[in-house]
């Protein structure tokens, strides 16, 4: 049975290709393009993991992660952050929130892949 993911992402062309690579990786990919829908389908049907960018529509993914810690349905909810922001002091903020890895755009597919499994506890066959 397939992993379930969800990619809180509003960048159209990130979305599509994060959702093949995932998707090609085995993983059962769902998208929500705003931070409130994020945690909604967070909360409601949690995941196997999250992927979520810093910067969204309606909720910050700083504000859905603390939210998430917050609350007991997805308070262990494995967290990789990524974001365009790669300061030591946005790496800082989304640690403090509780973000299990912390990566920045752009990415290497293959280290995302490798984060994705880490955290899906996926070992390599």
């Amino acid at each position: 049975m397939a992993k379930r993911l969800l990619l809180a992402e509003d960048e159209p062309n990130i979305v599509e290709s994060l959702s093949f690579l995932l998707g090609r990786a085995g993983f059962d990919v769902t998208v929500k393009t705003d931070g409130r829908q994020a945690l909604d389908a967070a909360l409601n049907d949690t995941p196997d993991l999250l992927i979520l960018d810093v910067m969204l529509p309606e909720m910050s993914g700083y504000e859905v992660l603390r939210h998430l810690r917050a609350d007991r349905r997805a308070e262990k909810l494995p967290v990789l952050m990524l974001t365009a922001k790669g300061q030591r002091a946005d790496r800082k903020t989304a640690l403090e929130c509780g973000a299990d890895i912390f990566m920045t755009k752009p990415f290497a597919n293959s280290e995302i892949i490798a984060a994705v499994n880490k955290l899906a506890g996926v070992t390599a066959d």
